[in-house]
């Protein structure tokens, strides 16, 4: 007789790390889920210090997440990048106010945060009517 085997599904946190990419809201999920718990009423109990923590490593592996070279999309706000910035050699500069010559130091290559702003979210600022 032929015993079948059964597979459990990966959880959130596995699916995630199985196709290479970052989910802001597996992570947020996974954090929320922990931090919960049922009390003797049958009804689901979370602390707002939990769920301050759970967004805040959500947030730090999302950071993290960016720094590797991800783009990093969170829901609403925009989008969180890595930028690489090219190196820049030391010479000299007008300065436009004074006329005089002012040197420029050199600036080594670097990686620096990038932050988008979806269009919904600029057209919201542009319109006046939210200004109050």
């Amino acid at each position: 007789m032929a015993t079948k085997k059964t597979t459990k599904k990966a959880p959130a946190a596995k699916a995630k790390a199985s196709n290479g990419k970052y989910s802001f809201l597996d992570s947020l999920l996974e954090g929320v889920v922990e931090s919960t718990s049922v009390n003797k009423k049958g009804e689901v109990v979370l602390k707002k210090s939990d769920l301050k923590q759970a967004l805040e490593a959500s947030l730090l592996e999302a950071g993290k997440a960016a720094a590797r070279g991800e783009k990093v999309r969170l829901p609403v706000i925009g989008t969180l990048m890595m930028k690489d910035v090219a190196a820049r050699k030391a010479g000299k500069a007008l300065n436009r106010f004074t006329g005089e010559m002012v040197d420029v130091a050199a600036r080594p290559a670097s990686r620096k945060p990038r932050w988008s702003f979806p269009k919904s979210l600029k057209d919201l600022f542009a319109d006046k009517k939210n200004w109050k």
